[in-house]
This record gives C-alpha cells, structure tokens and sequence, in this order.
C-alpha cells in the first residue's frame, strides 16, 4: 500500500544499526515516504535504538521528546537492540506508538497502513532465539562510505555482552546476494564500502561459503575503490584472510580487532576465546605483511574482578604491542550477562580512571602511526562534509587528513602531501598536479 508523508530516523549505537536504518528508510521510500530530518515535522518517526551503552533508556527518551517537539502527532516507532531487550519498559514511554523487535523491524511499513486506528504503545516482539531471517542492506546517505551488512547475530556468549540476547543466533546471506548489495552501493556512488556485522568473521556459518569467499567475490566489483574489514574477533581472522589483505588492490590495510583485556585470566572470565598469545601472533603477521598497516582494538576497563594487577597487565601488554589506535569502553552492567555472577566489582572511579589510563596509551600510540606518513604523500579519500574549511578523508592505513575544503574534492581520491599533525588528524597539501 502507498503512502505519502514525510518520515525522519534517529540512529543510536554501532554501523550495522545505520545500515539497517537506511534498509528500512529505502522501504519507506519505496512505500511513498520522503525522507526528512527529525526537526522537519516528520510524520513518521524510526528511532533505532542500542543495548551497549547504559544511557540506553534516557536517549531513547531524549530522542522520542526531540521528535514530538517538532510534530506532536508524529508517529513515533522504536525498533533495534534495546526495543528487542525492553520493549515494555519502552512502549510505556509517552508518545511512543509501536515497539518493533529483531524480527519484526523490518515490516514497519505493514504497520503503518492506517496510522488513525493506532494504538499507544503497541510491543511487537518475539523470542529472540525464533529469528532466523537475515535482511542483507547498506547504509546511504554519505555517499562516500557505505556499511554493508553480511552478517547479523552471535552465537558467542561473551560475559558482558548483551547482543546475543538482542540479536540472536548469527547468520549471513550467500556471496552472489552480499555482492548484488554492494553492487547496488556502488551504482549509489559509494567509493568505499566497510564491511559490518555483529560477528563478521562468522559470515556463511553452517554452509559451504567463509569470509574469505565473500571478500574475494567484493573484490570484482566494479566502482568500488576501496573495501575495509570492520570489527572481527582475533580467533577468526585467518592467515588466508590476511594473506589476502595484504595482496589486495581494493582491501585496505586497516584491521579492527577486539581485544578486550591484555591479561589471560581476564580474557577467561570474560568467556572469551582466544588468549593474549593467539593475539600478539594475529598482530604480528599483519605487520610482517603490511608493516603500516592499521591495527585497532576494543579494550575493556573494569570487568569484575580485574584487580590492579589484571590490569597492569593488560595496559603492558597493550604498550608491547604494535597497534595504531584503542577503543577504551568502560564496562557497566548489563541485565541477563553472565558476568553479573561475579562478586568482585571494581568501584566506578576506579573503571573510570583506568580508562582515562588507556586512552592516553591511545593518544599515544595514534600519534606514533601518523608520524609514520609525515612528509610523504599518500591517496586520501576525501569525504563530503565540510568543518571550519577543511575536508576530511583517510588514507589507505586510516590516517585521518584535513585539507582546504576548495581544494579537496569530495568523494574522490587524490595525493595529498601529509605535513603536521594536529587535533586528532594530519593536516596535508593536495597534489593537484
């Protein structure tokens, strides 16, 4: 059924929620809804919510607010992690109109038929351990880099993490339906595309196709300059997958790998599985194949149980290592995780200051992978947005470069000339010539 009204979406949390906002949009527009921002007096408002952070709850409310403030007759649809976990909680929110879980997000459009006959605070949502549909898409909207989702859900029970719970069981489409995704990307003009998921390195469990499989077929596409793989888990970054990174045109040298502690006994209450040894060799073999390339890690402070020591440990363990950059989450506690078992809790100031520790061992080790490229030139794909008459892009080793907005073409890959850094990216001169 075709509608015509004008619908807003609010994304809160990781990459694979904004590629799945930009599915659901694409069928809004297909469903006769343009696309508007949440202060334009939206008819229809998407608010995709996260479970990660512990401020969940008050930006869903803050979000739900900030829609109604600008049409008080909105109609207000909650869907994503913290939708599937809380739904009553959420449907209990003034103004909010329907709750849509894992599964059934992606028929809003069914539930938007006769928005007069609707009732306040309807829940949709069903057990988590039923979903079995996977709904491939990509993120639009900056045209310059795209998510694309080939995977969802997990099937680690990691002691922390509520994902599992929120997403369910890990599953993929095949390689020739992730690839028509990217081709439909590409032909939206995007000229680069990360790859995202929940798990990624699970991609085509319980069939014949792997990780590999897929990044070899992405390689063939044609009008995308470069693919980067987002967050995959140590014990399933393969020798054959870096191998393949490092003698790639396409796949840039920049890996994203969670950590999560650099001490093993940590890394065993966390039911982790790998061990710190099997991630030092992970590290290593980038580097003796691609020795600038960019090595990101997950790291968490405060984990219960982490004593001075643990984390003593972990900070030296992650000064040994040659990574480019951390991501310092501080742990809080989640409903329904196993690790709310263990009695031993590290008091908040204390989580806190040790993330304030492993930051500066961030700040430090980012400095020392940009230095790397001082004075040289390198390819910098610049991005649309614009901020105080600069223009940002990274390199192919996810240097962040600042140049002169008139002088830099957006989404487009020119030689810039890197010169000194500051504020958090390298500021370079382009080589037009």
């Amino acid at each position: 059924m075709n509608h015509t009204g004008k619908a807003a979406f609010h994304t809160l949390g990781c990459k694979l929620n904004f590629s799945e906002t930009s599915t659901i949009a694409r069928q809004l527009h297909d469903a006769g809804y343009a696309r508007v921002g949440i202060d334009e007096a939206p008819d229809v408002v998407v608010i995709n919510t996260c479970s990660v952070t512990d401020q969940a709850d008050a930006k869903c409310r803050n979000a739900v607010r900030r829609a109604l403030s600008s049409n008080p007759e909105a109609f207000v649809a909650v869907i994503g992690c913290y939708a599937q976990l809380k739904p009553a909680e959420i449907a209990a929110i003034e103004g909010v109109d329907i709750v849509l879980g894992a599964e059934e997000k992606f028929n809003l459009t069914a539930h938007l038929d006769d928005l007069g006959k609707r009732a306040q605070g309807e829940a949709h949502v069903g057990e988590i351990k039923e979903v079995r549909a996977f709904v491939p898409g990509f993120s639009s909207g900056d045209r310059t880099r795209t998510f694309l989702k080939v995977q969802d859900g997990c099937d680690y029970f990691c002691a922390f993490c509520t994902i599992p719970l929120a997403r369910g069981r890990s599953r993929s489409a095949d390689v020739a339906t992730t690839v028509r995704q990217a081709e439909a990307a590409a032909a939206a003009g995007a000229k680069e595309i990360v790859l995202t998921g929940v798990n990624i390195g699970d991609f085509g469990k319980g069939g014949e196709e792997r990780l590999i499989d897929l990044v070899r077929a992405l390689e063939r596409v044609d009008g995308v300059e470069r693919f980067r793989i987002s967050s995959i888990e140590p014990n399933l970054l393969t020798d054959e997958l870096i191998d393949f990174v490092g003698s790639s045109a396409k796949f840039q040298p920049h890996f994203h790998i969670p950590l999560q502690s650099g001490s093993d006994a940590i890394l065993s209450a966390m039911r982790r599985r790998y061990r710190t040894a099997l991630y030092r060799e992970r590290v290593e073999h980038i580097r003796r194949l691609m020795p600038e390339a960019s090595i990101g890690v997950d790291v968490i402070v405060g984990f219960p149980g982490e004593t001075q020591a643990h984390f003593d440990a972990s900070r030296e363990f992650l000064l040994g290592l040659d990574v480019s950059y951390l991501h310092v989450f501080t742990y809080s506690e989640r409903p329904r995780t196993t690790a709310l078992r263990i009695d031993e809790v590290v008091p908040v100031p204390e989580r806190q200051a040790r993330n304030k520790v492993l930051r500066q061992v961030s700040l430090k080790k980012q400095r020392a992978h940009y230095e790397r490229f001082l004075g040289r030139e390198r390819p910098v794909l610049f991005e649309q947005a614009e901020e105080d008459g600069l223009r940002f892009g990274y390199t192919p080793e996810y240097v962040r470069v600042a140049a002169p907005a008139d002088l830099a073409p957006a989404n487009a890959v020119v030689p810039v000339q890197l010169e000194r850094i500051s504020e958090g990216a390298v500021h370079g001169a382009l080589n037009l010539l």
